[in-house]
């Protein structure tokens, strides 16, 4: 009885050990998927952002242009007023008693040409600015018309490629999320962040003529001997991946050929 608990122990451990490395070989499909696509991905998420910018860009140029145009309505309007206030000047220096009122009506007349001069200058500042606002909004609205080009031409090619490999995909997702259920919460819990570390996103490896098939580090010889007897799971001591006995996974170990001395000559006698 003893016998059979401890053959269910370790069988437990040889199951844990094969389905994480073929969750792993699940996941390290999508990731071939992934790579697949590239920086797609990030490069239509770019021009998406970029395009964003150009937009704020124009609607900011537009809206300065309006309230220049504003600025402008009002100086004229000013203009107009003032020129009113000329006229009736003019015509109360017709009418004048003495130089008294004839200097101050002048000098009211004076200041109300210097304040026209003054509106009509700012109206031409305020024109060149619209025409300079103008100029930048048809160089927005050009690198605009180019970067939706772009992201076209990038949200087709994406389209395309997900296309292709959406249901590979899926599939693979659909065994993974299977087979999960088959690993307990601790152990995969366990294999998952040592995947998310893991440069490469290997979070179980095979070990690869007597080294670590993740870091390629040297096994000592009795951590081998462990590794084979798959009673527990066992990790590198380097790395922190997950590490099983190639033959246990049904992964071919690369034979290593004992290179053969060449027979030494004896030279004869004579």
């Amino acid at each position: 009885m003893a016998t059979d608990k401890k053959n269910d122990k370790e069988r437990s451990v040889e199951e844990r050990l094969q389905n994480l490395f073929q969750l792993q070989s699940y996941l390290s499909e999508i990731d071939r998927i992934k790579i697949l696509r590239g920086e797609l991905p990030n490069e239509v998420k770019d021009l998406e952002d970029e395009i964003i910018r150009y937009q704020t860009r124009i609607q900011k140029y537009k809206d300065e242009i309006e309230d220049l145009k504003a600025f402008v309505n009002q100086k004229k309007g000013e203009i107009a007023d003032r020129r009113v206030k000329i006229e009736k000047y003019e015509e109360q220096i017709n009418n004048v008693r003495n130089n008294r009122e004839f200097a101050f009506l002048e000098k009211e007349k004076e200041f109300e040409g210097l304040e026209i001069e003054l509106a009509e200058k700012n109206i031409r500042e305020a024109t060149e600015k619209q025409e300079q606002k103008a100029a930048e909004i048809q160089r927005a609205e050009e690198g605009l018309a180019d970067n939706q080009h772009i992201l076209e031409e990038k949200r087709k090619e994406l389209d395309e490629i997900v296309s292709e490999t959406r249901m590979e995909e899926e599939n693979i997702r659909v065994k993974a999320k299977e087979l999960e259920q088959k690993i307990d919460d601790y152990t995969l819990a366990a294999f998952k962040r040592i995947r998310k570390n893991a440069r490469n996103g290997l979070g179980i490896v095979t070990v690869q003529r007597s080294a670590c098939g993740g870091c390629f580090n040297r096994i000592p010889p009795q951590r081998q001997l462990e590794i084979k007897m798959h009673k527990k799971v066992i990790v590198c001591e380097y790395c922190g991946r997950i590490m099983v006995d190639g033959a246990l996974v049904g992964v071919d170990q690369p034979v290593v050929e004992t290179p053969v001395k060449p027979k030494r000559k004896l030279g004869s006698k004579l």
